[in-house]
């Protein structure tokens, strides 16, 4: 199974996802990429994600036009804005879904203030990817 997560900036979301899908299905190929990424992952997202015990610190923002090639079972939008820009792939996509989270980098405040609205998304994601794997799974 190969699977590309699709976000705006490939910094927080994304790559949280991919975090999620690569400890839970080890098995598969997870690829996480931005429409116009940025040029590192967010540190809020690290934080929150190392609270899970999955560390994407090593991780980079990639473009999604590295993979407009490449075949893939499933291409995943995790953002309005990717869902609305997301690339055309040359190569066979069997399945493309949306499954839409807010954007915790809109989150001004202190870091006290910030936290809590990265660790809500995180564990949207951790949610809904775990139904989705369930589903794909089965």
């Amino acid at each position: 199974m190969k699977i590309l997560i699709l976000c705006t900036g490939n910094t927080c979301r994304s790559q949280m996802t991919a975090g999620f899908l690569k400890q839970w299905a080890p098995e598969f190929k997870i690829y996480s990429a931005g429409t116009k990424p940025e040029r590192k992952v967010n540190p809020y997202a690290i934080k929150v994600m190392e609270e899970e015990g999955i560390d994407i610190s090593s991780g980079f923002p990639k473009s999604a036009d590295l993979f407009t090639e490449e075949e893939f079972d499933y291409v995943i939008t995790v953002c309005d804005g990717a869902k609305e820009v997301c690339p055309v792939f040359a190569g066979q996509v069997k399945h493309r879904r949306h499954i839409g989270f807010e954007d915790p980098v809109d989150a001004k405040g202190t870091p006290d203030e910030i936290l809590p609205i990265y660790r809500k998304v995180r564990d949207q994601i951790k949610e809904q990817f775990g139904k989705f794997l369930q589903e794909i799974k089965s």
